[in-house]
């Protein structure tokens, strides 16, 4: 009998059509909520899970289940420590959006720094008189403050140095200061980063160890004239000191892709401010993109599925799997 996969939300037909190439039978999800997944999952040995949540319930509830793999990076949504005891593994796609991410984040850096959300809506009102009014800058010669030099950090740097002519300093608590300085120049702690930047970009996970890592302080210590993006999770920035931050003109503008509350409620205070590029969590959605998550997912269950070690595995399963 085949090994059946539960896929709740759907993927690009290349990751499904590796499973069914390699023997594999699809359940695709009756819904996304965890009640429906875990009646979904019970009869499943891997689950190609993208953002629903998968709680200890959904897990326990798998009583075939031996993998869960994430389409994309992050798995704050999965509960990967239940898993491990369980004996199931979680992987996830690390090399699958890190360059896509990266090119969200310069182009969040030019559209702030030009000043293109302003200047097409006065365009489109006929305010042809704004060209001399409202002046963007160059990004030549300033600097790009980045926290967090993983896969997509280390590309927003590059591309930021290399194609941009930024200065580029970046903070990692997990990396050496001779290993960020292949990157940036290295920073002594986040505030560093914050203080000195005219952008600051974040590139750090979500979850418990990240949640408010970004705040009051923080934005304090920019200065007024810098911009903040946060492509990586809602949960590391305490979204009301953004938003406070905006208003009372302690930073100059914001690009944000993910918020604290997901989709954002419509009277979000963010949602009605001009100087703040907003986008609906998809910094790696792109059609390229979304077939290399799939087909990385893909590529998960099928080693786990034939014994094999994982490429990108999360976790390290205790009992089973």
């Amino acid at each position: 009998m085949a090994y059946k996969v539960l896929i709740p939300q759907d993927v690009a037909q290349p990751g499904k059509d590796f499973l069914r190439a390699h023997g594999y039978e699809i359940k695709m999800g009756s819904g996304i909520t965890a009640d429906a997944i875990a009646r979904d999952v019970a009869d499943c040995d891997a689950i190609l899970a993208r953002t629903a949540p998968y709680p200890a319930a959904v897990i326990e509830a798998g009583k075939k289940l031996k993998v869960i793999s994430r389409h994309g990076v992050g798995v704050d949504n999965i509960d990967v420590a239940r898993a491990a005891e369980l004996g199931i593994w979680v992987t996830f796609a690390p090399e699958s959006n890190a360059n896509t991410v990266a090119e969200h984040a310069i182009g969040c850096i030019m559209t702030l720094a030009r000043n293109f959300l302003q200047l097409d809506r006065k365009t489109r009102e006929g305010q042809w008189g704004v060209r001399d009014t409202l002046l963007g800058c160059d990004l030549a010669g300033k600097t790009l403050g980045i926290v967090g030099l993983g896969k997509i950090g280390r590309r927003v740097a590059k591309k930021a140095a290399l194609g941009l002519e930024m200065k580029v300093v970046g903070y990692d608590p997990f990396l050496k200061p001779e290993q960020i300085a292949e990157f940036a120049t290295p920073a002594a702690s986040v505030d560093e980063v914050f203080s000195a930047a005219d952008f600051v970009t974040l590139h750090i996970p979500g979850g418990a160890a990240n949640k408010g890592a970004v705040g009051k302080k923080q934005f304090g210590l920019m200065k007024k004239t810098a911009f903040f993006i946060n492509a990586a999770r809602g949960d590391v920035v305490v979204e009301a000191d953004l938003v406070q931050a905006l208003q009372g003109g302690t930073i100059a503008g914001a690009a944000i892709d993910v918020y604290e509350k997901e989709p954002p409620q419509a009277d979000n205070p963010l949602m009605g401010m001009g100087n703040v590029l907003l986008t609906p969590h998809n910094a790696s959605q792109t059609r390229e993109c979304m077939i290399r998550m799939a087909m990385h997912a893909a590529q998960g269950i099928h080693e786990v599925l034939t014994g094999q070690q994982p490429t990108w595995p999360v976790n390290r399963p205790v009992k089973r799997g």
